[in-house]
C-alpha cells in the first residue's frame, strides 16, 4: 500500500494497490471478475434481442477505478473469458459464437469503454460529481457505437435505436447518478484517511 508521503494517486485503485506488474496483473484479473459479476444482473426484454445487462457498469468502473490501460485490458480479458466458453456473459452465457450475436458488438466496445473512462479519470473527472455523471455517459457511447453497429446485422435499421440504445438509456443515467456520489465519496475518503496518517 502507498504511504501518506507517497505521491497523490492518480486513480482510486492505485491507492491500496502495492506498486509493480504483479499487482498491476492482479488487479486486472479481479477487475475481469468484477465484470463478470456484474453481468450476472440479466433483465431479457420481449422487444430486443439485447437485454438490460449490469455488465456495463463493471466495465465503466474497471476504467475509472485503474485508468485506461488496466481497465481496457480487464474489459477486454473478461471478453476474452466468455470467448474461451466461461459462463461470464450476461445471463451466463459464454462462447466465442455468442459474439457474433446481437450482443457481440456491445461486448467488443467494452474495452473502448473502459479505456475512455480511464482517460477521463486520469482528467480529474472522477473527483466531483457532475464530472463523475458527464464521464460514464460519455464512456457508454463507444459502447453504444459498437453495439448498434453489430445489432444493425439482426434488426431493421429503422428499429435498430428502438431496440439497441433507448430501453437502455434510463438506466445507464442511474448508473452515472449512483457512479456521480461514489466516485467522489471514494476521494473525500481517500483524502481523510491520508490526512490521519
Amino acid at each position: 500500500m502507498r504511504t501518506a508521503a507517497a505521491v497523490q494517486p492518480q486513480f482510486l485503485a492505485d491507492a491500496v494497490l502495492p506498486e509493480g506488474a504483479p499487482a498491476d496483473a492482479a488487479a486486472v484479473a479481479v477487475a475481469s471478475v468484477l465484470i463478470a459479476a456484474c453481468a450476472r444482473i440479466h433483465i431479457p426484454l420481449p422487444f430486443t434481442p439485447v437485454p438490460i445487462s449490469g455488465g456495463t457498469l463493471g466495465v465503466l468502473y474497471a476504467g475509472a477505478l485503474l485508468g485506461p490501460r488496466r481497465g481496457a485490458a480487464a474489459a477486454a480479458l473478461y471478453v476474452l473469458e466468455g470467448a474461451a466458453g466461461l459462463p461470464v456473459f450476461s445471463g451466463g452465457a459464454g462462447g466465442a459464437l455468442f459474439l457474433l450475436g446481437p450482443t457481440g458488438g456491445y461486448l467488443l466496445g467494452f474495452p473502448l469503454g473502459a479505456a475512455l473512462c480511464g482517460l477521463l479519470a486520469e482528467r480529474g473527472w472522477d473527483r466531483t460529481p457532475l464530472r463523475a455523471f458527464a464521464a460514464m455517459i460519455l464512456s457508454g457511447v463507444p459502447i453504444f457505437a459498437a453495439g448498434l453497429l453489430g445489432l444493425s446485422r439482426f434488426v431493421p435499421a429503422r428499429g435498430l435505436l428502438l431496440q439497441g440504445l433507448w430501453p437502455f438509456v434510463p438506466g445507464d443515467v442511474i448508473k452515472a447518478a449512483v457512479s456521480a456520489g461514489l466516485l467522489p465519496l471514494g476521494w473525500r475518503l481517500l483524502g481523510r484517511e491520508n490526512r490521519q496518517k
